[in-house]
This record gives structure tokens, sequence and C-alpha cells, in this order.
């Protein structure tokens, strides 16, 4: 019965295997190979050049070394206000209030809106004419501020937006905060704790492998943002260096620039940067995460 079990499982698992392998890991597996190489729309084939590539990215793009850093900038500060954002929301949707059902759709429906729809009514609140923000400004009699243009406020205005979308972690959150065992907080309270300590040595603890999976994907879905450069930016790199993420770098060369190897360059070496950010993210783990039952 055992092999059985097996042999069904293994044939069942040969759609998703075949899927991982022809869209993910030979496309990886070409991009890398293609990195080697000189391609562009005009060429009838491609040439040879070994390092070349890398060594033009690290040494003489400078548009790529901004890009990583606006790119782990903007990941940062979205991640962790983020996090902050969707936890503490959710704790508060966990309670027994009126209409909670209400208030859990009203902040998860953020994320199921379209991009294109959320970074146009942004552009209108941010705008610096008639725009609510600076409306508010301008009423307090502070001066008006051109979120969108002005390089100071670029990334945290974009952060802003992510963070209103992160509609996905607070669901996933509540579901984790459904799952910490009540019989703690009542013999806390039975302790003495205040809300806080049992906030901080019950519920936190309890959460940490719903912390990590939210940090992760949250992580790296940052890391590979594009929409806001395609909207606001359009292939005016120069004038809004903010705007060029990694993932628009890697679109403005490869399909409006048409040079596809060494765009294919840009794009290996981008999944070597949230490859480390993973790694480093789930050795640290080890040093916070916590299991029920476990022996930590």
């Amino acid at each position: 019965m055992a092999r059985q079990e097996a042999r069904a499982a293994k044939l069942f698992l040969i759609p998703a295997f075949l899927g991982l392998t022809f869209i993910t890991y030979l496309p990886l597996i070409a991009v890398f190979a293609l990195s080697f190489f000189k391609w562009t729309a005009i060429m009838p084939r491609p040439l040879f050049v070994g390092l070349s590539n890398y060594i033009r990215l690290f040494t003489k793009d400078i548009f790529f070394w901004t890009s990583v850093k606006v790119t782990v900038q903007y990941a940062v500060l979205s991640v962790c206000a983020g996090m902050v954002y969707s936890l503490s929301i959710a704790l508060l949707l966990s309670r027994k209030v009126p209409a909670r059902g209400f208030f859990r759709a009203v902040f998860y429906v953020p994320y199921i809106i379209p991009a294109i729809a959320v970074y146009t009514s942004w552009a209108l609140l941010y705008n610096p004419d008639f725009g609510v923000f600076n409306a508010l400004l301008a009423s307090q009699g502070l001066p008006r501020i051109t979120f969108l243009a002005d390089s100071r406020y670029i990334i945290p205005s974009l952060a802003v937006i992510a963070v209103w979308a992160s509609g996905n972690l607070i669901v996933i959150f509540l579901a984790g905060l459904g799952n910490v065992p009540r019989v703690y907080h009542e013999a806390a309270e039975i302790d003495g704790a205040s809300a806080w300590q049992r906030f901080c040595r019950i519920t936190v603890p309890c959460m940490t492998p719903i912390i990590f999976y939210n940090l992760l994907m949250s992580l790296i879905a940052n890391m590979q943002v594009v929409v806001p450069s395609l909207i606001y930016a359009g292939s005016n790199r120069t004038t809004y260096p903010e705007y060029t993420f990694m993932s628009f770098l890697m679109y403005r060369t490869g399909f409006i620039n048409n040079d596809l190897s060494y765009a294919s360059t840009i794009s290996f070496i981008f999944f070597a940067v949230i490859g480390l950010f993973t790694l480093v993210l789930f050795v640290t783990s080890k040093s916070w995460l916590f299991y029920e039952g476990g022996d930590r």
C-alpha cells in the first residue's frame, strides 16, 4: 500500500515537475548561458564574449548600481513598514468588533485591485496642484510637495502605496492569530501579565512561522517591483533615477534597447541578489523562529 501511494504521488507530481522544468529551470539556465554572449536584435546569431557583460555591468554601468540601491531601499522600507502595518491591522481585526467581516474585506480589497488603477489613483492623491495630501499640507500653511518627482520623497511615497496594498499579509496574519493557543493567554492573565507582555512573550513567538513566511514573500515581491517605473517614469530613466528598479532596468535593456544578452546578465545578477537576501533570511531565522512542540 505504501508503494502504491508513493507511485500515485509521483504520478500526480509529474505536471508540477514538468511546469517547473520548462517554465522555470530551463529558462533560468538559458538566461545564464546567454549572459556569456553578445546578442542584439540586429545580430543573426549570438557571439560568445565570455565575461565581458559582467565586467561591463560591474565597472561601467552606473544605472545598474543605481537600480540596486533604489530597489533595496524600496524593498527594505516597504517590507518593514508593511509587516508592522499588516500585523497591527490583523490584531485589531482579530477582536470581536461589529462588522468585523466587512472591515476585513475593506483592508483586503486593495490587494486585488489592478495595479494600473492603484497607481493612477495614488498619482491623483499625490498631485502637487489638487491632490489630497498637498491640500492638507496647504491647509496647515506648509509648502506643497511633489511626491512623485522629488528624489527625496519618491521611494517613501511608493512604499506607502505598497503598504496600503498589503491586504494579503493581513489575511495571513489573521489566520496565524487564530491558531495561537488561547490557553497560553489565559495562563499569562492569571499570572498577572499585561497585554503588551502577552503580545511579546506569547503572540509573537507563536506567530514567528507566519512572520517568517510573510517576510520572505513580501521581500521577494517588493524586490521585483516594476509597475511604478512603467507608469510614472516610462522610458525616461535619466530624469528619474529613483524609478530605475532592477526589473525595469532588465525590461528597458532587453525590450527597448534590444540587448537581450546584456539583459540576461542583469537578470541573472538580480536572481543572485534575491537569492542572497533569501539565504540571509533563512540563516538568521534559526535564532528566532519558533515551532510549537519543538525543542527551541
